[in-house]
């Protein structure tokens, strides 16, 4: 029955186990990124008004902003795990098949209500349309779940891992906002949980990060060397303009659309 304790144990076991899938896929993204894609990430007039003048913090700085736009959902997928095996112990919550419930990553009952719970890894996720869709996802899953559970109340909630805006926000009656420490305790019945993982996280990152940060410096070399060979004039001076142009520039064959 459940509820049930939750062992924290068996959450640092699922960290051991599943983050060096994380970091795998992390290094995956170095290895097939390319540096003429890379560019297109960073922002190249605030380099040029900062006046930052040298290819080194210029390639580090369009590696770091493609990464982000990565990472943000590679470690989504992973605390997402995190988060669902730690429910699925204490409430026997459970992930459903996304062709049945697009959208929803957690399923659980709790307290004669039952929650359908879209995770998000920070509070500040996604535009309009991107809430528009979960929206819409969250009313397939009551259409779908109330006919099996006709005496309990089905409650929307976009939980995000880390955040600290005022405890339950209530969006329009539609869903519930939770955030952070109130986010971690709603899945787990633990005050303390949204700290204790930390540890173990930390610490197994740590032990696995070597190999990722050995192929980050290699390819911040390799597309120094080739960043200098592109877009650096003979002096050595980088040529702003070409940079420009191949990040900014209407490509071939695109008419503007205000343009007669």
């Amino acid at each position: 029955m459940f509820p049930q304790p939750l062992d924290l144990s068996s959450v640092t076991r699922y960290i051991q186990e599943h983050i060096g899938e994380y970091q795998q896929k992390r290094i995956r993204i170095l290895e097939t990124m390319r540096l003429s894609v890379a560019l297109r990430y960073n922002r190249t007039c605030l380099l040029r008004s900062q006046y930052v003048d040298t290819a080194f913090p210029l390639v580090r700085a369009a590696v770091e902003s493609f990464l982000q736009s990565q990472e943000e959902t590679l470690f989504g997928d992973f605390i997402e795990g995190v988060a669902v095996h730690v429910c699925q112990q204490v409430y026997g919550g459970v992930k459903p098949p996304q062709a049945e419930m697009e959208g929803i990553d957690l399923v659980f009952q709790k307290g004669g209500k039952l929650y359908v719970v879209e995770i998000k890894s920070g509070p500040n996720w996604g535009n309009s349309s991107q809430i528009k869709r979960m929206l819409d996802n969250f009313v397939r899953a009551k259409a779908l779940l109330t006919p099996r559970y006709p005496d309990l109340e089905i409650v929307a909630v976009n939980g995000c891992s880390y955040g600290n805006p005022p405890r339950f926000i209530q969006r329009s009656g539609a869903y519930m906002k939770v955030c952070g420490q109130d986010f971690w305790q709603f899945i787990s019945g633990s005050e303390t949980l949204y700290t204790e993982i930390i540890e173990p996280l930390g610490h197994q990152a740590k032990q696995r990060s070597e190999a990722f940060t050995e192929e980050y410096t290699n390819l911040v070399n390799r597309f120094t060397r080739q960043f200098l060979e592109h877009y650096c004039l003979p002096s050595g001076a980088i040529n702003w303009t070409l940079l420009v142009e191949h990040v900014s520039k209407r490509k071939t064959g695109v008419d503007h659309p205000f343009m007669e």
